[in-house]
């Protein structure tokens, strides 16, 4: 048997989170994998404590377009094999996708898209939903056991967030983003959280920087860990870190026992 403790953050940039202490002091909990989204950073952009961090092997995704998107895999064992993006330019210019093979499963630390921008946003974010599940769909099909996480920018049910009514017409929470995550799960993927704590209210890991929400606990629940329903027997526990600081979302974790 093999153990694995991952987290999950959108750091709404890397360095921002480095600069307050924030990194250091999630790199102290000594956990297996960290999967980082929203990094905003270069790789020449960065300093040895990123790019070579304590017991860790790093790796970036970053956007073509400097300051934005990005993702990042902070790793204590190396894996065996890694690929980043999709293989679709339009999403790959975006540095949204890592993939990391550590032969029990296959990783994916993705930063999905926010709809609220425009029209043209949604459109692009539906999009790169479909493309994941047809990309994940693919890879189980193969015999491969999938670990999907990262910040999905929707809410499912009311229950993940704290004004459901308030936002119906919002991205985020819009029925198009909602039946996503639905059909999702329906072609055969466990949203982990609610696996461990199927009716557990109040658990959120975004809230609004400019409202000051946080502090009153007006949340969504919109970062996930997702795996294939072969993996389900292997979920040991999942967690929202709530009282964790240095981003406007907070990190989520699973354990993994293969």
């Amino acid at each position: 048997m093999a153990n694995y403790r991952i987290l999950s953050w959108n750091v709404n940039g890397i360095r921002a989170v480095q600069r307050k202490g924030n990194l250091d002091e999630l790199l102290r909990l000594g956990e297996d994998i960290l999967c980082f989204q929203e990094t905003k950073a270069q790789p020449d952009q960065l300093d040895s404590a990123l790019l070579a961090p304590d017991g860790y092997h790093a790796y970036y995704s970053s956007a073509e377009r400097k300051g934005y998107s990005g993702v990042s895999l902070f790793s204590k064992r190396e894996p065996v094999s890694l690929q980043y993006g999709l293989g679709i330019d339009r999403f790959d210019l975006e540095g949204r996708t890592i993939i990391a093979d550590y032969g029990d499963f296959l990783l994916l630390n993705h930063y999905y898209p926010n709809g609220k921008a425009s029209d043209e946003r949604l459109r692009y974010k539906m999009d790169f939903y479909d493309a994941c599940l047809e990309f994940t769909n693919n890879l189980v099909a193969q015999g491969r056991n999938v670990v999907v996480c990262g910040d999905v920018n929707t809410a499912h049910h009311p229950i993940d967030l704290a004004r459901p009514e308030a936002n119906e017409t919002v991205s985020g929470f819009l029925p198009i983003e909602r039946e996503w995550i639905t059909k999702f799960l329906a072609n055969g993927y466990i949203d982990t959280f609610r696996l461990i704590h199927p009716d557990e209210p109040d658990q959120y890991t975004w809230w609004s920087l400019q409202t000051g929400a946080r502090a009153r606990n007006v949340g969504w629940r919109i970062d996930y860990f997702f795996v294939n329903e072969a993996l389900k027997h292997a979920v040991k526990d999942a967690w929202i870190m709530m009282d964790f600081m240095g981003s406007d979302h907070c990190p989520i974790g699973i354990e993994l026992e293969v």
